[in-house]
């Protein structure tokens, strides 16, 4: 039976990099983009967007029911002069998942940071902004910070790993090629 298994898989490996294109192997680098801080009278707030997190592969995957979620990692600290460390003032994780529901032709988007309030749309195109940018995300409270300091609101996203039914990880092993994982990107700003 393992025999048989390692088979199944030698074969699917290799019939996907027999009909994978160039395009899809070289897909567009996942990437934080427009990354913009603002402020209400009591909070700091973020806006950030992932470019290239939609590949061919991941678009598949979801179009064939199997839920993915993106988790972002903010972190905001002070800067301080040379040789004292920078400070942490807060620390973020949130998680963006899509479930499309294949029977009802719908996409339920939930955000963490919305108190995973379900989103529904029947558009593929709306599901993705959705899961690709954050906006008015509060980080931290403006009582926190000094005026005059200096300031870095550091941030990342990656794919969560897929956990697939016992039946399908045999087929969709090579799952990990539609993995990301951006690089952080952080701005930095006077309060």
């Amino acid at each position: 039976m393992a025999k048989h298994r390692m088979l199944i898989k030698f074969f699917a490996v290799f019939l996907l990099l027999a009909v994978a294109t160039p395009t899809e192997l070289c897909a567009e680098e996942a990437r934080l983009a427009d990354m913009v801080a603002g402020n209400t009278r009591d909070n700091l707030l973020l806006f950030v967007k992932v470019k290239g997190a939609f590949t061919e592969k991941m678009n598949q995957a979801i179009l064939n029911g199997i839920p993915t979620s993106f988790t972002f990692r903010i972190v905001v600290e002070k800067i301080n002069p040379l040789l004292i460390p920078n400070k942490t003032i807060a620390e973020h994780r949130v998680t963006h998942t899509v479930k499309y529901e294949t029977l009802k032709k719908r996409f339920t988007v939930k955000r963490s940071w919305e108190d995973n309030r379900a989103l529904t749309t029947d558009s593929f195109e709306e599901a993705q902004k959705w899961m690709s940018e954050i906006k008015s995300l509060p980080i931290a409270l403006i009582k926190k910070l000094e005026e005059d300091k200096r300031y870095r609101i550091s941030a990342m996203a990656e794919l969560d790993k897929v956990e697939l039914p016992f039946y399908l990880d045999y087929v969709l092993f090579f799952v990990s090629l539609w993995d990301f994982k951006t690089d952080w990107h952080s701005i930095e700003f006077i309060y």
